[in-house]
């Protein structure tokens, strides 16, 4: 079904694409009509919505008789950007792919790192707030409900990817730690997370943090 319309709409709008898709031809509103068995103006009214979503063009065409040309449409080569996604699916292919592999830790670490690396640029700290601080910042808006939990934690309420947890748990945690250790790194902050400690309560997993001697 096509988003945002009552089922019985969605249903022939989506036969009119199908339509359009399948024959692979400029086709004008009657032939579309015609095919459908529903009135032109019905076919009208989603082509203006298929058209705006940016499924379906308007073709240019010369008039084969008096009177202004016929109004010829076609699919276009995209795919429908409202349609059905499986991005928890893709998710969990790829930390199995990824779990087979002997570096995955470093490399689920480096995925961290560019996403650290994508948040800030998303979101630019001040230049004065302390980087422990832009860490919070940081994890907030990546859903992870942080808190300080100790001079040295950072407790993490919110795993935003927890149901890949029970079969990649240490890739998940790589990718995690790595987002903190990427932005402590990018901000030039003098400590660093040494170790993300899992569950270590119910609904509770603790960064530990201290200074990049101690750490090395």
């Amino acid at each position: 079904m096509l988003n945002g319309s009552p089922a019985g709409q969605s249903s022939t709008r989506e036969k009119v694409l199908r339509l359009l898709q399948q024959s692979g031809a400029d086709l004008t509103v009657w032939q579309i009509a015609t095919g459908l068995k529903v009135h032109p103006n019905t076919v009208r009214f989603h082509l203006d919505t298929l058209t705006t979503r940016g499924l379906v063009q308007r073709v240019p065409s010369s008039p084969d008789g008096p009177g202004r040309p016929a109004l010829r449409v076609r699919a276009t080569a995209g795919l429908d950007p409202d349609g059905t996604r499986h991005y928890r699916a893709l998710a969990e292919v790829l930390t199995l792919a990824l779990s087979d592999v002997p570096d995955r830790v470093e490399l689920a670490q480096r995925g961290g790192r560019a996403w650290a690396d994508r948040l800030l640029a998303e979101q630019p700290a001040s230049h004065a707030a302390a980087p422990e601080s832009v860490l919070m910042q940081v994890l907030d808006a990546a859903s992870f409900a942080p808190e300080q939990t100790g001079p040295d934690e950072i407790g993490l309420r919110n795993c935003p990817f927890l149901e890949l947890v029970g079969s990649a748990e240490q890739i998940v945690c790589s990718v995690h730690l790595g987002l903190m250790r990427g932005t402590l790194d990018a901000l030039g902050a003098d400590r660093t997370v040494v170790r993300l400690d899992p569950f270590v309560q119910p609904g509770l997993c603790v960064a530990h943090l201290a200074g990049r001697s101690t750490a090395a």
